[in-house]
């Protein structure tokens, strides 16, 4: 039952994320907004990457052959119109670094043989021996088993395509949107770094050895599945084999961007939801060992791809998201700043019975919450007197001057308390914002002196 209402809360918590998120994202359909925006924008010298990206795409579009032209200036004519309307762009536009590299992975097959670079065959094995003693690739594959395929099959073939559109989307639910900005910038600009790797630098990987051989290699030559095969002869396809075939990069080894891919999305999900530190690092690990099972990588592909994966996250993650803007919510260190709750030290409510959150704004902050918070922390902390009174009977029992003139220091009587009782009702909601201030801020402030014993009872003591 416990499980139940676990998995109910959290489905719950998720729901009123994504509905927060829905309305923190810009729905305007309007061109114009977009032209408006582009010239109140102020040009720095970081804008110039998309000069870079715009001669990317000119070159590969240039030598593209399929599809032919002109559906090819399709293409990027529909980016264009995305770009244009704001509901589309602000997911097309920081998009940019992950569709130029796949736009560079896809059209690397039409790149001239006599541009091409020579294949090196024997390097990676090589360095293999050199570096750790044995092919450790060749060492994992002399053994294999049906469930150890399926094993390796489930991250290398499946979560590997998978996971990225969940880091993506945990990123846009529960964290500010520069997160997911930055998940983007990480994920394509090491792909897209890696690809180019791959394409001035190509290296056979371990199949091609257990194949061909140290024979050297052409541009001719197809890919193949490695260990996959088994996979489509344990389902009876030809799925992985027709994929791997028909690849664009046959001989891009190095670095492993399988690799590289999990290696980074551990290192972004340890950072920004640091509960999920050992699941994704054990998947990380299930992953690299079986890049080298299915023949796909050797080890020292895999550490390459592990590399610049860490170079990449430290190089773009910003100072301003280490430490508690890690993990501060959509709306940033803003919202936390005017958590009452932080402020008066005192923990925040629990959900209720029913596992229902208070409501959406634990992910989203409305001006007009923010306005409320502001007003209930600045009546907290007004002194309804300037002066430091010298006990707490006046705010116990409000009476006029004249009565406290004559009563002088003594305690007011049995009736005169019953007739002040409709007075002392009005303070109710300043009382009951003051008792959540600690003593210490109330000194501070001017609210009452912090002593030993109780004032009143020092004047009774001393009548």
């Amino acid at each position: 039952m416990a499980s139940v209402q676990t998995v109910k809360r959290t489905a719950i918590t998720i729901w009123q994320a994504f509905v927060a998120a829905v309305g923190r994202m810009d729905k305007s359909l309007s061109p114009s907004d977009t032209v408006e925006r582009l010239r109140r924008h102020k040009f720095t010298l970081s804008d110039s990457i998309y000069v870079f990206h715009f001669a990317l795409a000119a070159f590969w579009f240039s030598i593209m052959q399929f599809p032919p032209a002109p559906w090819k200036w399709c293409i990027p004519l529909l980016y264009a119109i995305v770009l244009i309307i704001p509901f589309t762009c602000q997911f097309f536009l920081r998009a940019i670094p992950i569709f130029a590299w796949i736009l560079t992975f896809y059209s690397s097959r039409f790149i001239p043989e006599a541009w091409r670079p020579s294949i090196s065959v024997s390097t990676l094995p090589t360095l293999e021996s050199v570096l750790y003693g044995a092919n450790i690739s060749d060492i994992l594959t002399r053994f294999t088993h049906p469930l150890l395929d399926i094993v390796a099959w489930l991250p290398y073939g499946v979560i590997h395509f998978i996971f990225p559109f969940v880091v993506a989307a945990f990123a846009w639910l529960f964290r500010p949107k520069e997160v997911l900005h930055l998940w983007a910038r990480m994920f394509g600009y090491m792909n897209l770094i890696g690809v180019m790797v791959q394409i001035l630098f190509p290296c056979a990987a371990p199949w091609y050895e257990l194949i061909y051989g140290l024979t050297p290699a052409n541009y001719s030559m197809k890919g193949s599945p490695g260990g996959l095969a088994r996979i489509d002869a344990l389902f009876h396809s030809q799925g992985y084999t027709t994929t791997f075939s028909n690849a664009p990069v046959v001989f891009g080894a190095f670095p492993s961007l399988h690799a590289g891919s999990a290696t980074i999305a551990a290192l972004f999900m340890s950072h920004f939801f640091p509960q999920c530190t050992r699941y994704i690092f054990a998947y990380t690990a299930v992953l690299y060992w079986a890049t080298m099972y299915l023949t796909h990588h050797y080890l020292i592909d895999v550490v390459g791809g592990a590399c610049l994966a860490t170079v990449c996250f430290y190089l773009f993650l910003p100072d301003e998201l280490y430490g508690a803007g890690a993990t501060a919510g959509p709306t940033g260190a803003r919202r936390a700043a005017r958590n009452k709750y932080e402020a008066y030290d005192l923990e925040a409510p629990r959900a209720r019975s029913r596992g229902i959150l208070a409501d959406a704004a634990d992910f989203d902050l409305s001006e007009a919450s923010t306005q409320s918070d502001e007003e209930e922390h600045d009546i907290a902390y007004r002194s309804p007197n300037p002066s430091n009174p010298s006990s707490a009977t006046p705010f116990m029992f409000p009476s006029n001057r004249g009565d406290a003139s004559q009563r002088g220091s003594r305690p007011p009587s049995r009736q005169e308390a019953k007739k002040t009782a409709g007075a002392g009702k009005s303070h109710r909601h300043t009382a009951s914002i003051a008792s959540l201030i600690r003593g210490e801020d109330r000194a501070e402030e001017g609210w009452s002196p912090i002593r030993a014993t109780f004032p009143a009872k020092e004047a009774g003591n001393a009548v």
